[in-house]
């Protein structure tokens, strides 16, 4: 019965996320991650194809625009200052698999799960990563295909895998 309902959940998830990015829809996708328990503001703008898993734990602030492909696991908690644009493709993941010692699986070992945190006017691009526990502060610019492992100090630009400031805004 709960893998049914686990997949019954996703595919509802997939059909609401598949919708275009008209207003009313934009509405309809922050009544969904309510529902999931999620807390939305307002002018929240999810493209098609964004993948957010549960909801729950997921905090975003207004006028956030979260591009195509985007995909976000809150089991961990992720924060999402207002004014925030996120680029297409990106992943923001809470959680991770733990690397089990010496010579136990990996399959049983479980998950380590730590916040996210980006602050107020944030431009995350295209293609990055950001890893769980990591707080990226306010007016900070994640350039496209970055991994960000490390706190960002607010207004810089980092770059990069691992990302590495680059210069102050």
């Amino acid at each position: 019965m709960k893998y049914f309902l686990t997949v019954s959940f996703e595919a509802t998830q997939t059909f609401v996320f598949s919708l275009p990015r008209y207003k009313l829809v934009c509405k309809l996708k922050a009544s969904w991650l309510r529902a999931c328990g999620a807390e939305v503001g307002k002018n929240v703008i999810i493209y098609p194809g964004v993948w957010i898993m549960t909801g729950k734990n997921l905090v975003i602030r207004n006028n956030v625009d979260i591009s195509r492909g985007v995909m976000i696991s809150t089991f961990g908690g992720v924060h999402i200052g207002e004014r925030t644009l996120v680029g297409y493709g990106t992943r923001i993941l809470s959680s991770n698999h733990k690397i089990p010692n010496g010579e136990q699986r990996i399959f049983n070992s479980g998950t380590d799960s730590k916040p996210i945190f980006i602050a107020n006017d944030c431009w995350i691009g295209a293609g990055c990563t950001i890893l769980p526990g990591v707080t990226i502060g306010e007016g900070v610019v994640v350039a496209a295909g970055s991994v960000v492992t490390k706190d960002v100090k607010s207004f810089t630009i980092v770059a990069g895998v691992p990302a590495k400031i680059i210069r102050r805004r």
